[in-house]
């Protein structure tokens, strides 16, 4: 597995911009190259790191420029750099691709920074029939502990539930008697005390030290991989068969990209195990849901078949979790050498934290920066945007479309990737640096997210969403699909 790690302050001088060891394969069927026709005078540093990490041919960086609104997501951190960045690299790893199918010269990028914060608060956007979803639940929140301040993130009934427990509270109580009892305990105990049980409660500390690799991706093998044949610019992933088994924001926004660019994407998701309906309506677009028990023979003669013929697998699950499935990543390369097998999970993995739930919410919590963004008063504060997830996502598909590509140009083989939360966040943290005074573009223009958003008919009922920020020549403008309902498609490729 190689790590890729972006250092504080991004690349070093004397380190090669990419991890890829060096082939005597030829290399004369990756797609030309031309300029951009934007003016850019340097390259963004975050961008090129990014696309460092992800392995992607460094001359290609040439083709990314930026316009729109500069004046999005405030921070205290790097939020807006982060933001950008990852979805530039995606934006050009789908161009690479478009490239490498459609023939010709690999189109040039331009990023709506506008589009970009847009989409990294979708779940904000949505509106169902005029309804506003409800981002968390009463039971989520910060809260004040006898030492400090606790995260709890109680979204879903069963988590709500655990949580209640945990403390010793009624299966009825309301928030201020769960804000009483984490009154009167430690932070840390509190944390300790949910883990085992199941629920969700990460204690705010101050900034991490510890640095997470941004980006771990392994080459399994040389087994020769399905041929793709010639593809649309604005569907560089047709024919992908993508198997989705991934849950809130991260992993649907990585599926939900793919979906945008062509790709066949199945979600699989177990009939014991609720969804959110609202949030499967904002990453939902796209895509297709199922609903297998692996426990259940017929079920599993059916994923089975699914398996048998994809060619992507992604992953959002703690790890290990889902390994009694037989869907361990090196079970699914034994059968399956020539699969792109992507795992995402929260806390990284390795160390005492990996086997751990986690959302974004907690691992802002938990690495520092609730801490860092906190109030004058003390109060822990958020980024502007989910933006761990939303981040990690577009990492995520990213790598995917640059798998795709290597196996079909000169590396074929499986491809392992992992990603993590408290990676995105320790790039966050330590590895871009913080943005200095910005120069206004020349058509710089307001921020107004409602030239952003659309409107689509759906299962659901009328959705205003987010439009995609991936940005290429001849990249899709929209979904070609709205989400189904949560579970009830059939489980199929089409």
């Amino acid at each position: 597995m190689t790590d890729r790690l972006i250092p504080p302050g991004g690349e070093s001088a004397d380190r090669p911009t990419t991890d890829r060891p060096t082939t005597d394969r030829p290399t004369t069927d990756r797609p030309t190259t031309d300029r951009p026709t934007t003016d850019r005078p340097t390259t963004d540093r975050p961008t090129a790191d990014a696309w460092a990490a992800l392995g992607g041919p460094a001359e290609l960086l040439d083709r990314v420029g930026f316009h729109g609104p500069q004046d999005v997501l405030p921070s205290g951190l790097p939020v807006r750099r982060l933001a950008r960045a990852t979805v530039a690299a995606c934006s050009l790893a789908a161009a690479e691709l478009a490239a490498h199918r459609a023939g010709g010269a690999v189109p040039a990028v331009r990023v709506d920074e506008g589009a970009v914060a847009t989409a990294f608060v979708s779940e904000r956007h949505l509106t169902v029939d005029s309804r506003t979803p409800v981002s968390f639940a009463p039971h989520s929140g910060f809260w004040r502990t006898a030492d400090g301040w606790v995260r709890t993130h109680a979204n879903y009934p069963h988590h709500r539930a655990r949580l209640l427990v945990a403390l010793d509270l009624a299966s009825d109580a309301g928030p201020e008697q769960l804000a009483e009892a984490l009154g009167k305990l430690p932070a840390e105990q509190i944390q300790e005390r949910a883990y085992p049980a199941g629920a969700l409660a990460v204690a705010v500390a101050p900034v991490s030290a510890a640095v997470h690799p941004l980006v771990e991706s392994q080459e399994i093998g040389a087994a020769p991989v399905r041929p793709l044949g010639a593809a649309p610019v604005d569907r560089p992933a047709a024919g992908v068969r993508v198997l989705d088994l991934t849950r809130v924001i991260a992993g649907p926004v990585a599926t939900r990209t793919l979906a945008l660019l062509g790709a066949d994407v199945l979600r699989i998701d177990s009939p014991r195990l609720p969804e959110a309906e609202d949030a499967h309506a904002d990453t939902g677009f796209g895509k297709r849901s199922a609903r297998l028990d692996l426990a259940d023979p017929a079920d599993r003669v059916t994923f089975e078949g699914l398996l048998d013929t994809a060619d992507v697998v992604v992953t959002g699950y703690r790890p290990g979790a889902l390994d009694a499935h037989g869907l361990a990543p090196g079970a699914l390369f034994a059968r399956r050498p020539d699969l792109i097998v992507a795992q995402l999970c929260a806390w990284g993995w390795t160390g005492p934290w990996a086997g751990r739930r986690g959302f974004d919410s907690l691992v802002q919590a938990g690495v520092g920066i609730a801490a860092h963004e906190a109030a004058p008063d003390g109060r822990p504060g958020v980024l502007p945007a989910q933006a761990l997830d939303h981040g990690t996502g577009y990492l995520v598909a990213a790598a995917v479309l640059r798998a795709l590509t290597d196996q079909r140009t000169d590396r074929p083989g499986g491809r392992h990737l992992r990603f993590s939360l408290a990676g995105t966040a320790s790039w966050l943290l330590h590895g871009i640096p913080p943005e200095g005074p910005v120069e206004p573009r020349e058509t710089a223009e307001p921020y107004d997210p409602a030239s952003r958003l659309t409107e689509t008919d759906s299962a659901y009922g009328r959705l205003r969403h987010a439009l995609p920020p991936i940005g290429y020549e001849g990249a899709p403008a929209d979904w070609a699909r709205p989400p189904g309902r949560w579970g009830t498609d059939a489980p199929v490729w089409l």
